[in-house]
C-alpha cells in the first residue's frame, strides 16, 4: 500500500514567493533556497542545497515545458532536511530556464525530500497536477500565497489518487 503525497501540506505562505526576481537560474534557485524553513539560519545547509540543485541542472534541465520547472536535487537529501518540503516561486517576466520547448518559465517548484521514496512520490505528484492548464493558469494569476494554497488544494481534490 501506498500512501499518496498531499502536496498543499508541504506548503505553506511561508514557502511560496511571489515576486522571483532573479535573471537566471543559479540567481533563482538561490532565492527558493532561501524559502526552505529548515534550512533557516543555516548558511552552509543553504549552499549544499544550492549545489546539489545547480549539479542536478547539468546533467538536465528541470525545466519540463509549458512555463514550469521542478527544480529537485539528483538525489535524496538525507542529512539535509527531516521533512519533505515545497517551495514555489514565481517569476512573473519568466527565465529561460532550459527547457525543451524553449518557453521562459514562470512556475517554479522547488522538491526537497529526506528519502527517495518520498523525492519519487513528490515529483510524480506535482507532474501530474501541473498537466491541469487551469492550475496553471490560476498560478501565474494566483495574488497572493493562500490563493496558491487553495488552488493545489483545489487540483489535489479534482485528481484524488486512491
Amino acid at each position: 500500500m501506498t500512501t499518496s503525497v498531499v502536496l498543499s501540506e508541504l506548503l505553506s505562505p511561508e514557502t511560496i514567493d511571489l515576486g522571483l526576481a532573479g535573471p537566471g537560474k543559479e540567481a533563482l534557485l538561490a532565492e527558493l533556497v532561501e524559502r526552505v524553513p529548515e534550512l533557516r539560519g543555516q548558511p552552509e545547509a543553504k549552499l549544499k542545497l544550492l549545489r546539489a540543485l545547480l549539479e542536478r541542472e547539468q546533467l538536465h534541465s528541470t525545466g519540463v515545458g509549458d512555463g514550469i520547472a521542478l527544480p529537485h536535487a539528483r538525489n535524496a537529501l538525507v542529512g539535509l532536511v527531516n521533512q519533505p518540503c515545497i517551495v514555489f516561486g514565481r517569476s512573473l517576466r519568466g527565465v529561460d530556464y532550459g527547457a525543451f520547448d524553449q518557453q521562459p518559465t514562470r512556475l517554479f517548484f522547488l522538491l526537497i525530500a529526506p528519502t527517495v521514496t518520498q523525492h519519487l512520490a513528490m515529483l510524480a505528484r506535482i507532474s501530474r497536477l501541473l498537466r491541469d492548464a487551469a492550475l496553471r493558469t490560476g498560478l501565474l494569476l494566483a495574488p497572493r500565497p493562500e490563493d496558491v494554497l487553495r488552488l493545489i488544494r483545489e487540483a489535489e481534490a479534482r485528481y484524488r489518487v486512491s
